[in-house]
């Protein structure tokens, strides 16, 4: 169901950009993928820029795009991004650090006001044969979890950590053991503004999922569990792909694609949200891929699917009026010199009680040079008000620019595709970042692109909206 088409976005101001672009070993798995952050109590921001092979930059811009000040972080050979994120006082930039003498993550903060880099810290300090350490980092950014994997016969048995407050002064150093649980697979750390940590696992052969909370001050560990894989009708159905999302800076939410071991064929989509505040874990009703879910696929994307393939969970977003949207894409790689393609949104809509209540597919088509891999085709999506604002980079009617739709998170209603009047480049080369993408507030838009005038540049620019 369409409504009216947005209003025009009006672009405020736009300046020159430096970036140069960054190629990860796995697209899938980019470890750092918002690079513009909104600065409390502001309406100024920071970002996040690759400069050189060897230089990143953290800068500040105010309201009419005039930076404010550039740290430079240096990286250097076996160094790699881990990490972005800022309080109400600094600017955290965590790199990883690699070679054949020991690994360890370092943070450099940076002072919001002035600029100035404070004194980095080495955490999560192993040998170089041990598992890539890692970090965790409470939404509002005042508390951080570093941690090493403790392993036995290429089994995880424990993550030694240790908890930071929003200076990098350490709170507690833990354990988090895991040697009574038997198999299970990818750990994940979530900690939570208050600094409570939420373990999360999948076990049970891919088919549990399971959280863990741990209190600083408090030695009981709560568990919840809930198992969504199993035997149904004779197919023995698991784990396929799952995203973990610390919703209001507190809430533990879980999306699960579970999918037939044998065939690989995707069957449900399960829903948890784990409020341990209230000890109620709210498990939704699956919402089940049948053969008419895949025709109503094709006949909306004009695609011939055989199958759902390559489709992968991107997002659990809650909006003001406490309705969940879970969104996954279908983003494919269709060999070693063909472009990758990202292509339609699968759309699902919760109310406040968690029922499902709606679905939806967004049919797009977009692709890029394998080289750019999906720096600027995919999506970009945030909660505004009641909706889910969705900016993609698509050429419609000829016309490549960035669109906007509009999603009603209580009916499930999505607006047309509303072009932003970037005219954005359409020539092979990096045209947008969607990384620098984002929403300082309801009505104003943070993008990174560059226009298809001749010799244009990136540009950084200020959107806002009617």
């Amino acid at each position: 169901m369409l409504h009216t088409p947005l209003a025009q976005a009006q672009r405020v101001k736009s300046t020159p950009f430096a970036y140069v672009p960054e190629h990860t070993e796995d697209p899938y798995n980019q470890r750092v993928h918002v690079k513009t952050l909104a600065l409390p109590g502001s309406t100024d921001f920071i970002i996040l820029s690759h400069r050189s092979a060897s230089e990143y930059a953290v800068e500040r811009y105010d309201a009419d795009l005039k930076k404010v000040w550039t740290a430079t972080v240096p990286i250097a050979p076996g160094e790699s991004m881990e990490a972005f994120a800022r309080n109400d006082q600094q600017a955290l930039v965590v790199l990883h650090h690699g070679d054949e003498t020991g690994q360890h993550l370092l943070v450099q903060p940076v002072d919001l006001k002035t600029g100035q880099k404070l004194p980095a810290k080495k955490m999560a300090e192993g040998n170089a044969q041990e598992r890539r350490p890692g970090v965790s980092i409470s939404p509002d950014g005042t508390h951080l979890i570093a941690w090493r994997y403790v392993t036995r016969d290429a089994q995880i048995k424990a993550l030694t950590a240790a908890h930071y407050d929003r200076q990098l002064n350490k709170v507690k150093d833990r354990s988090y053991d895991f040697r009574d649980l038997g198999s299970f697979f990818s750990p994940s750390v979530h900690v939570a503004n208050d600094g409570t940590q939420y373990v999360a696992l999948i076990g049970d052969n891919n088919q549990k999922l399971t959280v863990r909370r741990y209190r600083d001050q408090d030695a009981d560990i709560k568990v919840m569990s809930v198992a969504v894989g199993g035997t149904f009708g004779g197919k023995k159905v698991t784990v396929r792909d799952s995203q973990w999302r610390l919703l209001d800076g507190q809430t533990l939410y879980a999306a699960a694609l579970c999918a037939d071991y044998a065939s690989g064929e995707y069957y449900s989509l399960k829903l948890v949200k784990f409020d341990f505040g209230t000890a109620d874990m709210k498990f939704a009703p699956e919402f089940k891929f049948t053969p008419e879910y895949l025709a109503e696929t094709n006949k909306l994307t004009g695609a011939s699917y055989k199958r759902l393939d390559d489709v992968y969970l991107s997002d659990v977003i809650r909006t003001e009026d406490q309705n969940v949207v879970v969104l996954a894409e279908h983003k494919a790689e269709e060999g070693p010199d063909a472009p990758v393609r990202a292509r339609e949104l699968h759309v699902f809509g919760y109310n406040e009680f968690q029922s499902p209540t709606w679905q939806q597919i967004i049919a797009k088509n977009q692709s890029a040079p394998i080289t750019e891999s999906f720096t600027g085709i995919g999506y970009r999506a945030a909660p505004i008000g009641n909706d889910v604002q969705v900016v993609t980079l698509e050429k419609l009617k000829d016309k490549t620019d960035l669109y906007l739709r509009k999603i009603a998170a209580l009916p499930g209603t999505v607006t047309e595709p509303k072009a932003l009047g970037l005219n954005v480049a359409n020539d092979q080369q990096v045209a947008y970042v969607k990384d620098f993408t984002t929403w300082l507030d309801g009505k104003t838009m943070i993008v990174v692109t560059r226009p298809s005038k001749k010799s244009a540049a990136l540009q950084l620019n200020k959107l806002v909206f009617k």
